[in-house]
């Protein structure tokens, strides 16, 4: 409690903030040999709309960036960032823990998705909790007693994110409700999963990420992977830390089925399975069809879409038919809608589209 009021209230804030990743503790996910994005001839020639400067300035965005056929053809910052300034990727992180099970299964060190959690971890391996599958917490379908609450400074998203005990906190997680059937998010899953590719491969995920995507996927700069302690756990629910140009590397991987320049980093089968839909029901046992392995579907203008999330409006955006990457890093976002998308995701992905049809 008294960690999360000296970030958060004691400096001015009420809540998290995209740079408050100085305060905490971290391990680093290693660059290697830099690999440029391409560049348009037309870059920045094209102009945002009118409609969507009001959005920006009213939510803070930090970055606004737009890739075609692997090129960036518009990008601006706003509030003193810049392409190489670092902000915290909240939950987009999520969508890179599952790209790393999906690396895992493709080198066979985990069998497949339908492999039992209890394989890798067997301090959670009681009761009820051997029912659970990598694919139930993939889909955020596990049935445990845990509650996403953002704004609750005792609950156990708080503990998660200021707390010191990752392990103990998600170890002593029960199934309630059967799990692979409702859609519930729920970070423990991304932390149960980031648990069970350090136990696969042997190697911390700062370490695996760095090895099997940061430096093959030719990142700029190296990034930061908070964790609960000095030389802890990474919060894979959260907090990698890096720039717009290196989270966009994860979007071309996918428009690519997995292919980084001609070298396949993941099966492409995944891929696949990462960005369609689970097809759960949700609380109220109406069909789910907007998220895959950690990562959310949509469609927009008879567009399908598929992206990494992340809070206030962290977003990776690809556009698959257009060969399109969206990236938007920003301090707040916008409604949540009946859908479950956020209505500010809608207006950029307009204004890219407005820009380049």
């Amino acid at each position: 409690m008294y960690k999360a009021i000296s970030i958060t209230y004691l400096k001015g804030h009420t809540s998290s903030y995209i740079h408050d990743f100085v305060h905490f503790p971290a391990n680093t996910i290693k660059a290697g040999t830099h690999q440029k994005w391409g560049v348009s001839k037309d870059y920045n020639k094209a102009s945002l709309p009118e409609f969507i400067k009001p959005i920006n300035e009213t939510l803070e965005t930090v970055a606004f960036m737009v890739i075609v056929n692997d090129s960036i053809h518009f990008e601006e910052y706003w509030h003193g960032y810049s392409a190489d300034t670092m902000s915290n990727s909240y939950s987009m992180s999520k969508s890179w823990v599952s790209t790393l099970i999906g690396i895992a299964i493709t080198e066979g060190k985990i069998k497949s998705v339908d492999q039992k959690v209890c394989d890798f971890l067997p301090d959670f391996c009681e009761g009820r909790n051997t029912e659970l599958s990598i694919k139930d917490l993939l889909t955020m379908s596990s049935g445990l007693n845990w509650t996403e609450d953002y704004y609750n400074p005792i609950g156990q998203t708080a503990e998660s994110y200021y707390g010191s005990n990752l392990k103990d906190l998600v170890n002593n997680l029960t199934v309630i409700d059967t799990p692979g059937k409702v859609f519930k998010y729920h970070s423990s899953c991304t932390q149960l999963i980031t648990f069970i590719v350090e136990v696969a491969t042997g190697e911390t995920i700062s370490e695996y990420a760095s090895k099997k995507l940061w430096q093959p996927m030719g990142a700029k700069h190296p990034a930061l992977w908070n964790t609960d302690v000095e030389s802890g756990d990474e919060k894979g629910f959260c907090c990698i830390n890096s720039n717009a140009r290196d989270f966009a590397r994860l979007g071309k991987l996918y428009l690519h089925q997995g292919s980084w320049n001609g070298t396949q980093l993941i099966d492409s089968s995944y891929v696949k399975d990462a960005t369609s839909a689970a097809n759960l029901l949700n609380e109220n046992g109406i069909p789910n069809t907007n998220y895959g392995y950690q990562f959310w579907l949509a469609e927009r203008q008879g567009l399908s879409v598929y992206y990494t999330r992340g809070l206030w409006g962290q977003y990776v955006i690809c556009i698959p038919e257009k060969n399109m990457i969206i990236v938007r890093l920003g301090r707040k976002y916008g409604t949540n809608l009946d859908d479950g998308h956020f209505d500010d995701f809608y207006q950029f992905i307009d204004a890219a589209l407005e820009m380049y049809p």
